[in-house]
């Protein structure tokens, strides 16, 4: 049993990432249906939470249903992200996560996310800031280290562990290679190796498929995986790994009804949860992924990028349905 602090996750949990403007409730409800078991929000700024900014402050919803759920925090300041763990501990998540990984300029170039790779002390006085600032168990989301000459990931994982973290996720690049090439976990699996390590380790990249998934297990021996990407619009890909890892045997992929219906759930809470117009349109960017593969979709999504009207969206959805219902008959 994989267990993080008291928080019980079976006996190789799958966990979906947190990922900016993607890992939003809407998106959390439909892969907790798909199998996640273990979920996060999107990353919240620290600066934005202590400025009460609304777009960091709405990040922290979180539901009944999704538990166990973490708020991840980012940001560069070490007094601000001990003061944002407090602020955060205060809507009852099951646990604080740290993101040490995010590459993108605007956020590694003002000094968090995967900048923190490059200043090992200052990382581990921020974490145990975060530690000492709140009651529920704190993990943490990194990288293999800044560049190729940096990774600095074994220790980094002894040092986290030994102020009190008690999970690590590694997503096997370094910040310079971004999401490029091939993610390398050989490192994830010796810090596994590690007679010191006893916290959970979970791998985190280019899991995309239940063999991989498998044989990344048998390799490497985390203790789970984190999947980002590969659930984006396929929400269906927890349950297919766990079936999978059970019997060896895949499980039918989801038909156009399906989709449809998952499509649709994704929708629905979308608009309940960011309003009728920012609803619909943040939307748009999913219809792609949730229908890739359909022959001659193009023409179905531009009409569904293109209208405002919900109702119309919910016709479309529905020619989609019997469009592609018909063609398989």
């Amino acid at each position: 049993m994989v267990k993080i602090g008291n928080i019980e996750l079976g006996e190789f949990p799958l966990l979906l990432a947190p990922m900016e403007d993607v890992s939003d409730p809407p998106f959390r409800a439909v892969c907790k249906e798909g199998g996640a078991d273990l979920m996060y929000t999107e990353f919240v700024s620290s600066e934005g939470l202590i400025r009460d900014a609304a777009k960091s402050v709405q990040k922290l919803d979180i539901f009944e249903y999704e538990r166990p759920i973490g708020i991840q925090l980012f940001g560069s300041d070490i007094e601000t992200m001990g003061e944002c763990a407090r602020i955060a501990t205060k809507v009852n998540p099951d646990l604080i996560d740290i993101n040490y990984g995010c590459p993108v300029k605007q956020v590694a170039c003002r000094g968090a996310g995967a900048a923190l790779l490059q200043d090992i002390p200052k990382m581990v006085k921020m974490t145990e800031a975060v530690v000492k600032a709140t009651h529920l168990p704190v993990t943490v989301k990194t990288r293999l280290g800044w560049d190729e000459s940096t990774k600095n990931i074994q220790e980094v994982a002894e040092r986290l562990q030994d102020i009190g973290i008690k999970a690590l996720t590694v997503h096997g690049r370094t910040r310079v290679q971004m999401y490029k090439g091939d993610a390398d976990w050989t490192l994830i699996g010796r810090i596994k190796e590690n007679s010191r390590i006893n916290i959970p380790i979970f791998g985190n990249g280019d899991i995309d498929s239940p063999e991989k998934a498998l044989d990344y297990r048998n390799r490497f021996g985390v203790d789970g995986i984190m999947i980002g990407r590969a659930s984006i619009g396929y929400p269906w890909i927890f349950n297919e790994i766990k079936h999978f890892m059970r019997t060896s045997e895949h499980l039918a992929p989801p038909t156009t009804a399906e989709r449809v219906r998952a499509c649709r759930k994704h929708l629905d809470f979308s608009i309940r949860w960011k309003g009728d117009r920012t609803g619909v349109v943040e939307m748009r960017r999913h219809y792609a992924s949730y229908f890739k593969g359909l022959d001659n979709f193009k023409p179905f999504r531009m009409r569904l990028v293109e209208t405002m009207s919900y109702q119309e969206i919910n016709d479309i959805l529905e020619e989609v349905t019997e469009t592609y219902v018909a063609e398989l008959a």
